[in-house]
């Protein structure tokens, strides 16, 4: 499908306002002040071509389009969304997508270099705008953020943890931002688009009630992991969480703070070490055989394998999955 799409964030946010989605973002209307008004939009009978940099928006938005659009994931199968950056294979699919989702709130820190390389227009769709991010530990250690500061500023790599997509209220907001987008740039299917997303929001909001009802009375609140990819599920259910590696999983830990870990573990009688299987576990492995702590697999949803894929799991089955493995671990 010709690229022939100019898609602006100030129609982005009018359409999310129109359905009633989306938190507000505190200087929301100096933001509307300052953004583009323009917008050329033409759809095609042979469907959006879209691209989605990590899983869950992929999954998100094959579950608003369905067959109403090629929808393509950009990160491979299996590789870590902290470390990969698009090769010229991939740079040459976008030169032809109509549409790019990704997740923003500095996950992606080579975005704005891919779009400025990509000739003609294409739909950018960051999905984390309304969201209200917390703070990674790196911002933690250096001075507090202003109470009001600009969107950009917000969302700028390192400073806020990116993992949204956990809490899934936050899910809802993005596959909120995905569906208006799709709206915009394929206009024939806005009510197909609309069922869908009434759909999944329903669904995603009955998980968070479930996390909140299931979360609210154990006997622990603190979880041990591998890679601190938990902080949106901790902030919003009320839990800890201690971490191996920082957000974006820079490195094994130094032996005074492995020791510290191994201590921790010890003396909060922690029964066991939530790792990934898209990351080296044998720091995790070694906790466990000096703690006694057992080793399992927390999916943060960055990627799921092939297998996981064939047989059929997704978003909703895999948090579903998590919520259980927290529950043992913590009762």
């Amino acid at each position: 499908m010709k690229k022939i799409i100019k898609f602006t964030l100030l129609i982005l946010t009018l359409v999310i306002l129109a359905v009633g989605c989306g938190q507000k973002n505190k200087n929301e209307e100096e933001q509307k002040e300052n953004q583009p008004t323009e917008i050329e939009e033409v759809s095609s009978s042979d469907g959006l071509k879209i691209y989605a940099t990590i899983y869950p928006l992929y999954d998100f938005a094959k579950k608003i389009a369905e067959d109403k659009a090629d929808v393509q994931l950009l990160i491979p199968t299996g590789q870590s969304s902290h470390h990969w950056e698009p090769g010229q294979r991939e740079m040459k699919e976008l030169q032809e997508a109509d549409m790019l989702i990704y997740n923003g709130a500095g996950l992606e820190g080579w975005m704005d270099k891919v779009l400025e390389s990509i000739d003609g227009d294409i739909v950018a769709v960051d999905s984390s705008r309304e969201v209200n991010l917390i703070a990674s530990t790196h911002a933690h250690e250096h001075e507090e953020h202003e109470e009001e500061h600009a969107y950009e500023e917000e969302h700028a790599q390192g400073a806020h943890d990116p993992h949204i997509w956990l809490d899934p209220k936050n899910a809802v907001i993005q596959i909120e931002n995905i569906a208006n987008a799709m709206i915009i740039a394929d206009p024939e299917n806005e009510d197909f688009y609309r069922a869908n997303l009434d759909k999944y929001r329903e669904e995603f909001m009955d998980i968070d009630t479930m996390y909140q009802e299931q979360l609210s009375s154990l006997a622990r609140d603190t979880i041990v992991v591998s890679h601190e990819a938990y902080g949106y599920i901790c902030h919003e259910y009320g839990l800890n969480q201690v971490g191996i590696e920082g957000i974006f999983a820079e490195g094994e830990p130094d032996a005074k703070t492995m020791a510290q870990i191994i201590d921790f573990v010890k003396n909060q009688n922690i029964t066991t070490i939530f790792t990934e299987e898209l990351i080296d576990t044998k720091t995790a492995d070694a906790i466990s055989a000096e703690t006694g702590a057992k080793t399992v697999y927390l999916n943060p949803l960055e990627g799921l394998s092939e297998e996981e894929i064939k047989a059929g799991e997704d978003y909703i089955s895999v948090m579903k999955s998590n919520l259980e493995k927290l529950v043992e671990a913590l009762s």
